[in-house]
């Protein structure tokens, strides 16, 4: 998925060089008390965030005010829950109380919060405001604003403190550029914008005043602990560090790890791995924002980190917490976090530092007799080689061996933990300095160290478009954040009551439509009027343009159909190589069996056909997931998996052509459309569901904005489509069925979305039935490289 290419610059500007790392296991703090008061009516506070454990029993406060009382608070933190909270009190009467529907549970990339505090407003709801990455949220289950006119907590002279003083609510994780205004209710505008390349919030440099307690933290100065809270706004509001650590080793906590979203820069900054509470046991702990793992149950589990690789080469480091910590890597795929041993599966690596003999690749033994016993706190170094397909492990610093094995070729692998019972170790993967120079050519794990991908902004080429019908003449953009498209496929559903899902393109004409849902044949005259250059045109006979709300999921293809030859069918094609989509349409033979180009010079891992002018077929599936081109699904029904070689000829596509079978006998016109994986925009592939409500987490290297899941072992159960359009935020709830006609339904909780992948958060047998295998199909807001936290 990856290479170790470098990235390029392709987004340049304000550059933020480091940010602080706070160990809630160290009671880590900074706090200052104002000489004079400011401004208790009006001020702003802006930071980064990047989250490190999660919120379960504590909640992790940001910023607040807390009296020797303690009486008279101010708090912005992440809740129990993970929802974020502003809230004030006066003695134990509470003085307004706003908590956020939205959750906030993405460990993988950076935040950007701002709260807006000015109860000099008239209208209440103006009087207290957070924005996310730029986007006010307004979502809230409990809003309770302050009176007009209140003097609140902050700016008053009593202890003030980031990422809070107190025992149960300290943060764990990173800030940097942490920014705050006296005086002023400010919009995210004034610390950042959004990147013109990739469509993604980005910092900025403030440029305005603070007044008199402002003050900006960017954490530059690491000459000593005492600098790291230096005011650098020229207020000299300085603040006194507590337990941060610049001492070289596991509890260093002046990072590189920061929220510039690209390289460009000098300093080696980035979005760095680390361990990923989202995929791991469920007797593990995490602290020291995610660096840390530690083994608290009475059966072995793993953790595997928040980037995976394939390509290039790659170092980390492991302080061990004992000899019995075990080391290695997993495959994307092979994830398990409940093992005996990690490399007891297949696609799974370990090695036991304790014992050099003892390493398990694919579940089978493996003798390392070249290596070197080691014991608690030496430092094992990991350098995997895609270029040599090698492994080399090494105790501090010293070569142990190499592996090399086929087992690294054509898989994505993330590094991974596994410890027996009280045992933990912990990792850096380049966000402090290593304990030991990396071999020649060797990269960290950070996003500047990520490659060039061809598609930085999924908005470029796949959309997830609301709109409301109006039963006459309408154009439709999908214009997201300045970028739009024209459409090679529009495939729309009405969202409130039941209706046909109707899908046209460009290639079988933009008023023709098919319908997933039944086995009807093509319908001409009531789809669309055009596709335009940023969207589409509807008119009165539109049928998805009645006086309802809608959703349109769009496709970029190639625009006008070519000849195609390479099958031994000729095929019509509109192909977009970039994508990884096209659209096809060719005529079946009488026999049925045929080969059929469709334009896409790689595999399509996804395809999708259907008869065009007869009735009765039932859209035939082929996903790379399901074991093979016998197997097959019905996009039209709820079925488990079927085998047959009649529909897709018993093979599977290549490069250049898809296989057809007898199952099309009968010279029918036919439309395909065939979908290639594409890193760091597409992705296609499977889970298997635990039955938890802590469910598996599927890493895309991307943060996905359509996501399409079927279970495959059982019937009964639907194809649901989720998106980001009707989502805005975790948890995603949204659902829409292509296989029936249904309006939109809403489950409470279904599957959070995050910059890396996504996660189930519910037990519902039709995403997450313990043992159950479930395929997807996923495509890109935009790749990890750049991702936010959502």
């Amino acid at each position: 998925m990856f290479s170790a290419s470098k990235t390029g610059a392709v987004s340049g500007g304000f550059q933020i060089a480091n940010s602080l790392r706070f160990r809630s296991s160290a009671s880590a703090y900074l706090n200052r008390t104002p000489s004079v008061a400011g401004n208790r009516q009006t001020w702003t506070w802006s930071g980064w965030v990047k989250r490190g454990s999660l919120s379960t029993g504590d909640h992790h406060r940001l910023f607040s005010v807390r009296d020797l009382g303690p009486s008279n608070q101010f708090w912005l933190r992440f809740n129990t829950d993970n929802t974020l909270e502003v809230s004030g009190r006066t003695s134990t009467v509470s003085d307004f109380l706003i908590t956020t529907t939205q959750v906030f549970r993405d460990p993988s990339s950076w935040y950007h919060i701002v709260a807006v505090f000015d109860t000099t407003q008239a209208t209440a709801a103006n009087r207290v405001k957070v924005y996310v990455n730029g986007t006010q949220i307004t979502a809230f289950s409990t809003a309770t604003y302050p009176n007009q006119n209140y003097n609140g907590w902050i700016n008053y002279t009593q202890p003030t403190s980031i990422a809070s003083s107190i025992a149960t609510e300290y943060f764990d994780g990173y800030l940097s550029e942490v920014n705050f205004i006296d005086g002023q209710a400010l919009t995210p505008s004034s610390f950042g914008e959004i990147d013109v390349v990739t469509g993604v919030w980005k910092p900025k440099r403030y440029s305005g005043t603070y007044g008199t307690n402002g003050f900006r933290l960017n954490f530059s100065n690491g000459t000593s602990t005492t600098t790291l809270g230096y005011d650098s706004s020229g207020n000299s509001n300085n603040w006194t560090t507590n337990n941060i650590s610049l001492t070289a080793g596991s509890t260093y906590d002046w990072m590189l790890d920061s929220p510039t979203p690209f390289a460009g820069s000098s300093y080696g900054v980035g979005n760095y791995a680390v361990l990923n509470p989202l995929q791991k046991g469920s007797a593990l702990t995490l602290s020291n924002a995610n660096l840390t793992v530690v083994d608290s149950g009475s059966s072995s589990f793993c953790v595997a980190s928040s980037f995976a690789i394939n390509s290039g080469k790659w170092y980390w480091e492991v302080t061990l917490g004992a000899s019995t910590s075990y080391v290695g890597m997993t495959t994307t795929l092979a994830a398990n976090t409940s093992i005996s041993y990690l490399g007891a599966i297949s696609g799974q690596f370990m090695y036991n530092p304790g014992d050099k003999n003892a390493c398990f690749i694919d579940g089978a033994g493996y003798s390392y007799s070249t290596g070197a016993t080691a014991t608690t706190n030496d430092v094992i170094g990991v350098a995997i080689d895609f270029d040599s397909n090698t492994v080399v492990m090494y105790k501090n610093g010293s070569s142990m061996g190499t592996f090399g094995s086929s087992f690294i070729v054509g898989r994505t692998w993330a590094p991974a933990f596994k410890s027996n019972v009280n045992v933990g170790a912990t990792f850096n993967f380049g966000q402090r300095p290593f304990a030991y120079t990396p071999p020649s050519g060797f990269k960290s794990l950070c996003t500047q160290n990520l490659p060039n991908v061809s598609i930085y902004n999924g908005a470029q080429y796949m959309a997830a478009t609301l709109y409301t019908g109006n039963g006459s003449t309408q154009s439709i953009a999908n214009t997201v954040n300045g970028v739009s498209f024209q459409p090679d496929l529009v495939w729309g559903k009405l969202r409130t009551t039941s209706s046909y899902h109707r899908l046209s393109d460009s290639v079988r004409g933009a008023s023709s439509t098919l319908a997933t849902n039944v086995t009807d044949a093509e319908v001409a005259g009531n789809g669309l009027v055009s596709f335009d250059a940023a969207g589409f045109t509807m008119n009165s006979s539109t049928n998805i343009n009645q006086v309802y709300p809608y959703v349109a999921w769009q496709w970029k293809a190639g625009g006008t159909a070519v000849t195609n030859t390479t099958g031994s069918i000729t095929s019509q094609v509109s192909a977009n190589t970039t994508a990884g989509f096209s659209v096809v349409t060719y005529t079946s033979p009488a026999s049925g069996s045929a080969t059929v180009g469709h334009g896409l010079g790689v595999a399509p891992s996804f395809i999708v056909t259907q008869p065009r002018n007869t009735s009765g077929y039932t859209w035939p599936v082929y996903h790379i997931s399901l074991g093979g081109a016998t197997n097959y699904l019905r996009l039209q029904n709820d079925n488990a998996v079927s085998s047959s070689s009649t529909i897709w000829n018993g093979t599977d596509p290549t490069s250049t052509v898809f296989s057809i079978g007898s199952a099309f006998a009968g010279s029918y016109n036919m439309v395909a459309y065939c979908f290639a994986a594409i890193a760091g925009y597409s992705a296609f592939g499977s889970y298997t569901g635990n039955g938890s409500s802590d469910g598996p987490f599927v890493f895309l290297g991307f943060r996905p904005r359509f996501l399409l899941v079927k279970r495959t072992d059982a019937a009964s159960y639907p194809w649901v489509i989720f998106d980001t359009a009707r989502s805005t935020y975790n948890v995603i709830t949204s659902e829409l069925y292509p296989n029936a006609s249904s309006a939109e339904a809403n489950s409470s909780n279904d599957f959070d979305i995050v910059s890396n992948g996504f996660k189930c958060r519910i037990s519902a047998a039709a995403y997450n039935a313990s043992g159950g295998t479930y395929i997807y199909a996923a495509f890109a807001e935009n790749p990890l490289n750049v991702s936010l936290a959502r």
